[in-house]
C-alpha cells in the first residue's frame, strides 16, 4: 500500500471516528484529504467514487467496523460511520521496551504530516455543522513535532548519501559545519539523534537534532557509503551523551484530569486555585518546553523564567508550522 494511500485511509477513519451521525460521500470527500476533485466533471467524480469504493473494501477487510445508514428518513443518500463501541481496543499491557516503541511510532505519525492533515478535516466538519467528538479519535496525547531535520536525515540515512549542517554546541557560540554519513536517526531519553561517520573527524560521531541550526543539504550521490554491519546506535548515542543531570526544578500548572504525561514526571502535585500546581525536576529545559508546549492550554509553565521563554518559543514555532500547512492547504 503506497504512503498516499495510507495517509488517506488513516484520515478517513479518523473523519468516521470524530462523529455520531453519517457522513455522505461528499461530506468526506470535502473532509478528507486525498479525495478532492470536481464533482462536476463526470470522469472525476467518477475516478472518486472507484476511490472510496477502493477505499471502503480496504477498511473492511482490516476489520473496521464501517457502518451505512442515514441521519435522519429524509435523507435519500446513504451515510457513513464507525461504530466507536465495536472498534475500542481493550486494556492492553505493555513491557517497557514495546511502550517506548509505541511512543515513537507515535511522534512518526505526527511527524509525517497525518495529524496536520487530520487537524485540518475536523475543522472541515466543524465547519460544515458536524458535531465532532475530539475524544473519539485514536487517543495519541498531543507531543510536538519532531525537529526539522528529522525528515532529511532519515531520508539521507536511507539513501546512503552523505549530508552537511551547521550544528551549534553550548560552549561555543558559533555553530560549526559538520560533514556526516549517517547510519540512522533514535531517540535516546525523549531526545533524538542522527549517528554516523563524521569525515573531518574520520570517526563515528553522533548529533543531537535539536541542536543543528538551519537546514540539512545532501553532499553527493546516493550509495555512496555503507554503514558497519549490526551497528548499536543506541550504545554510540548512550556514549556520547553521559547521564542527565537534573538540576532544574520547574513549576507547572495543569488543568484538572488533563496532561497526564506531565503530572507522571511530577515529584510534588498540590491542588490550586486555577488548576494542579506540579512540582517537576528537569535536566533539559528544551525538552521539558516541548512537553509542556505540546498540551497547549492544558499546561502552563509557571517558571522558572529560561522554561518560560522556552515554552513561547516552542508555540511560536508551532504557530508558524500550523501557518506554513494552512497557506499550503
Amino acid at each position: 500500500m503506497s504512503r498516499t494511500r495510507t495517509e488517506r485511509l488513516v484520515n478517513l477513519v479518523i473523519c468516521l471516528l470524530s462523529t455520531r451521525r453519517f457522513l455522505t460521500a461528499a461530506q468526506i470527500a470535502l473532509t478528507v484529504p486525498g479525495y478532492e476533485h470536481d464533482p462536476s466533471d463526470p470522469r472525476d467524480h467518477e475516478a472518486f467514487q472507484r476511490k472510496f469504493e477502493r477505499d471502503k473494501a480496504e477498511l473492511r477487510e482490516l476489520g473496521v467496523p464501517l457502518e451505512t445508514g442515514t441521519a435522519s428518513i429524509f435523507d435519500q443518500e446513504p451515510g457513513y460511520r464507525i461504530a466507536q463501541r465495536e472498534y475500542a481496543l481493550p486494556d492492553i499491557l505493555l513491557e517497557p521496551d514495546e511502550a517506548a516503541a509505541v511512543g515513537i511510532a507515535a511522534r512518526l505519525w505526527q511527524h509525517a504530516g497525518l495529524a496536520a492533515a487530520a487537524s485540518s478535516g475536523l475543522a472541515k466538519l466543524r465547519a460544515a455543522g458536524v458535531e465532532v467528538d475530539p475524544q473519539a479519535t485514536l487517543g495519541v496525547e498531543p507531543v510536538v513535532t519532531v525537529d526539522p531535520s528529522f525528515g532529511p536525515l532519515t531520508a539521507a540515512a536511507r539513501d546512503r548519501r552523505a549530508v552537511t549542517f551547521k550544528y551549534r554546541v553550548p560552549e561555543v557560540d558559533e555553530p560549526s559545519t559538520r560533514r556526516l554519513e549517517p547510519w540512522g536517526v533514535v531517540c535516546w531519553r525523549a531526545r533524538w539523534y542522527v549517528v554516523g561517520h563524521d569525515r573531518d573527524r574520520d570517526a563515528p560521531r553522533c548529533f543531537r537534532l535539536s541542536r543543528i541550526v538551519g537546514d540539512v543539504r545532501a553532499a553527493g550521490r546516493p550509495g555512496a557509503f555503507e554503514p558497519p554491519a549490526g551497528a548499536d546506535l543506541i550504545s554510540h548515542v548512550r556514549r556520547f551523551s553521559g547521564p542527565i543531570a537534573r538540576n532544574g526544578r520547574a513549576t507547572v500548572t495543569v488543568r484538572p484530569g488533563r496532561a497526564a504525561g506531565l503530572r507522571r514526571l511530577a515529584a510534588e502535585v498540590l491542588p490550586g486555585p486555577d488548576g494542579d500546581r506540579l512540582t517537576i525536576n528537569y535536566g533539559d529545559v528544551e525538552w521539558l518546553a516541548s512537553r509542556i508546549a505540546g498540551y497547549g492550554p492544558d499546561a502552563r509553565a509557571d517558571g522558572p523564567p529560561e522554561l518560560r521563554e522556552a515554552v513561547v518559543q516552542h508555540l511560536k514555532e508551532l504557530i508558524t508550522r500550523h501557518e506554513v500547512v494552512a497557506v499550503t492547504a
